[in-house]
């Protein structure tokens, strides 16, 4: 059986973590929705990589250049117009789904990162340009993020909040969709769908070393994945408090989790290592697609998430103190810098086929 299908049937939604135009329009794309891929996520360096190697994008760029669009914008429009094409392979698996699955992520503008208003609007701006329902605009889990997420949610749109890290981070989050949720003041609650994109191999990769110093060797390569674990515990939490209730009556759908960053940054770990061991019901796992051909190649579906996960707990209260708090922090920031430097590099690459340099 297609490991893709023994992992929807567990719960489970994996989407594809990356876009390029012949990928999209060439029938890539379309053979990996066949074998149960249901969404794809993008962000700034997927792009950057796309527009950089060879020469797809580059008679568009030259028409756009033509028509006096700056570097800025003509990315934009490469952005959109591979998104929306996208979005158009999904939407059979969104109708089907009822609007549960099938989304296509476009991040905002990360200079924004640290801009609440400014991160809305562009939100708003870059949902209604792209024009598809099953668009999810993905915001970065940042302090001015969170009320940013609270407003775009409550007018309407999806969004995949992105580079979480911890616990307390991803209880803002959920809280902030529940708020947005609240305030929301359409007709159709259930038209909303929104992620919690949480990153997992990074966390190993970052804080592996402090515990090894520490003398710590029998946590290293587990963090991450408690981590994960805990915050799925805090999920059902959650989703059994009065607060949800209460939206989950006017047909609201849920926050899903969804494991970022899971291809396995550590050779000494197994390469589908942050797929076997998430598996969840409710929530989604995003894959590059070297991942994504390992899992189906010799992938396991053996370690199923819990609500109730004592073990996890007792790990992330392990290593919940000063030192990794200021990691998880760190990588927030680093993943804000990375987007940003990755969204400059591609704009200086357009230039560059602008100028003739």
């Amino acid at each position: 059986m297609n490991r893709l299908v023994e992992l929807v049937k567990a719960g489970q939604s994996v989407w594809i973590d990356y876009i390029e135009r012949d990928f999209v329009r060439n029938g890539g794309l379309r053979s990996l929705i066949e074998k149960g891929v249901t969404g794809l996520t993008s962000n700034p360096t997927i792009f950057q990589k796309a527009i950089e190697k060879g020469h797809v994008y580059d008679k568009d760029i030259e028409t756009l250049k033509n028509k006096g669009h700056t570097a800025e914008k003509i990315f934009e429009e490469l952005a959109v117009t591979d998104i929306r094409d996208a979005a158009d392979l999904f939407l059979p698996v969104y109708e089907k789904s009822g609007g549960k699955d099938g989304y296509v992520s476009l991040e905002v503008d990360p200079a924004l990162a640290h801009k609440s208003e400014e991160t809305h609007q562009e939100a708003l701006r870059l949902y209604e340009k792209t024009d598809r329902k099953n668009l999810m605009i993905k915001i970065p889990a940042t302090a001015a993020g969170i009320p940013a997420i609270e407003k775009t949610i409550a007018a309407g749109v999806n969004v995949n909040v992105t580079l979480i890290f911890d616990l307390a981070t991803y209880r803002r989050v959920a809280e902030a969709y529940m708020r947005g949720l609240e305030n929301y003041t359409g007709k159709d609650i259930g038209k909303i769908a929104s992620v919690a994109s949480f990153f997992i191999s990074r966390i190993d990769k970052a804080i592996d070393p402090l515990l090894l110093r520490q003398g710590q060797e029998k946590l290293t390569g587990k963090v991450a994945i408690a981590n994960a674990r805990a915050a799925y515990a805090e999920f059902h939490y959650l989703v059994g408090q009065p607060q949800w209730q209460s939206l989950a009556k006017k047909g609201a759908n849920v926050q899903r989790l969804l494991w970022a960053s899971t291809s396995t940054k550590n050779p000494e770990y197994p390469d589908t290592y942050y797929v076997d061991n998430l598996v969840g019901r409710d929530t989604v796992n995003t894959l590059p697609p070297e991942t994504l051909e390992k899992f189906l190649d010799h992938g396991s579906i053996d370690h199923v998430l819990n609500k109730d996960d004592q073990e996890a707990k007792e790990i992330v209260q392990q290593t919940s103190r000063e030192k990794e708090l200021d990691v998880y922090a760190r990588l927030q920031k680093e993943g804000v810098e990375a987007f940003y430097q990755s969204y400059s590099s591609v704009l200086e690459s357009i230039d560059d086929k602008i100028t003739g340099k």
